[in-house]
């Protein structure tokens, strides 16, 4: 569901405050904007709130698909195709949009709309039973670094690209935003500046959030989170050392690989293998992975979005993640992960906490947790492939692009190992998103566009 505030006010959401949840088991308020005092009043109202950020987050245009989408599509050379009718999606895989695309101004304010929940949950931990204001506070960190995270790999230069201090990132704003004025307009701050917030963020969170904490944010969660904010800034010890506390929490709280690789999709409840997830369910939640990349049989849209031979050829014989892949009646392949309708999106996997863990290990030459060859191989065995010997640098990337291939990883991967899609370097304004035109019209130049738009 979205906000109809987004229609009216840019960047800076009032409290219109989403109280719908997403695991439908909780006695909740109607979606409706509601006076602060009494949003944020209780120790119950507190929490509906919190449920509501939850279900922000949850939409389509943010882990509810698009983001995961939009990567792909950017880093797409030439291994997928946009076959879809809609034009914003085609422009992003052009890599040819414009100011004024729907989907990327859709996932500015949803995002932003999100962050202003999160900042409403925050300025109100107080009124919070105390047992439970870590936890409240915690979920609601990684909620809004989660956002900001986004935010800044789509819409700002990569940190791959240097200059950071420069640079300009996203506006942060940390405070509830309650009504619009002159002052609701944020510059933008540099990028190294929204890494920095993003990094407090999910370092509070880790230290706040419990072991274990049903489909919500937990501790694994949040050090997961940290260990790709890490990555995209190319700090493969820290990427390594939080990944491995990730593994190390989740796996003594019941979390492991599930038995097959395609068992890690198409759920209709939580996979062990997940440390954060997109609860959908036929009465609610948006999973756009599935509407854009599966097709009308099994409930998708067109099959919006097809696998070329040149990313299938990448796989060895026998390996089950090629076998996940599917052809439709008009013989082209589609992507097995999100064939099935109303079944949940995984946003971070056990799996690729391995990756990471073998990445930092490989590049550092250490073995902490694990060796890089024992978590590769754990990956691979699960794929039905037999054990390397040894494994380089080269060898763990691959298994991490075929293991988390068409999953959201495309084009920040491709960013951070300086690499280029379909002819654009890494660093290319074109593979940067444009500030919404709205946005930065209504601002009067305090929100100023990117480069080569």
């Amino acid at each position: 569901m979205k906000s109809s505030m987004k229609k009216y006010i840019p960047i800076c959401i009032a409290l219109g405050v989403l109280f719908s949840s997403c695991d439908k088991k909780l006695d909740l308020l109607p979606q409706q904007s509601v006076a602060e005092e009494v949003a944020l009043s209780s120790d119950a109202n507190v929490k509906k709130v919190l449920n509501g950020a939850y279900d922000a987050l949850s939409d389509g245009d943010l882990y509810g698909g698009n983001i995961f989408l939009f990567s792909e599509l950017l880093g797409a050379n030439g291994e997928l195709r946009w076959e879809g009718t809609f034009n914003q999606p085609r422009e992003i895989w052009m890599k040819a949009m414009l100011t004024t695309n729907s989907y990327v101004r859709d996932t500015w304010l949803g995002a932003y709309n999100t962050i202003n929940i999160a900042n409403n949950i925050l300025s109100a931990t107080s009124v919070v039973n105390t047992a439970d204001q870590n936890r409240v506070k915690g979920e609601a960190l990684f909620i809004r670094a989660s956002m900001y995270f986004e935010l800044v790999k789509l819409y700002a230069k990569p940190y791959s690209a240097g200059s950071v201090t420069s640079n300009p990132g996203v506006p942060l704003i940390l405070t509830p935003t309650r009504g619009i004025d002159a002052n609701s307009f944020v510059a933008r701050n540099t990028v190294e500046q929204v890494y920095a917030q993003i990094l407090t963020d999910l370092n509070e969170a880790e230290s706040l959030l419990p072991n274990s904490n049903g489909v919500f944010a937990s501790k694994p969660a949040a050090a997961a989170m940290l260990s790709r904010v890490y990555l995209q800034m190319e700090k493969y010890p820290e990427a390594r050392d939080a990944a491995n506390r990730a593994i190390t929490v989740a796996t003594a709280n019941g979390k492991s690989l599930a038995t097959s690789y395609a068992q890690a999709f198409n759920n209709s409840s939580n996979s062990s293998e997940y440390l954060f997830a997109i609860q959908v369910n036929a009465q609610d939640g948006a999973n756009n992975m599935h509407l854009f990349w599966s097709v009308p049989e099994y409930g998708g849209r067109d099959g919006d979005v097809s696998i070329e031979d040149s990313h299938l050829n990448q796989y060895s014989a026998g390996d089950d993640r090629l076998a996940l892949f599917y052809v439709d009646g008009s013989s082209i392949t589609r992507s097995g992960k999100w064939q099935q309708q109303y079944k949940i999106l995984p946003v971070i996997r056990l799996a690729e906490m391995y990756l990471t863990r073998a990445e930092g290990n490989v590049r550092a030459g250490t073995s902490i947790g694990a060796s890089p060859l024992s978590d590769v191989n754990l990956i691979r065995s699960r794929a039905g492939l037999g054990p390397l010997g040894l494994v380089n640098l080269p060898q763990v990337l691959a298994e991490r692009k075929l293991e988390l291939a068409h999953e959201g990883h495309a084009i920040h991967d491709i960013k951070r190992l300086k690499q280029s899609s379909d002819g654009f370097a890494y660093n290319d304004n074109k593979l940067v998103f444009p500030i919404p035109q709205r946005d930065v019209d209504a601002s009067g130049g305090v929100i100023v566009q990117n480069a080569g738009y």
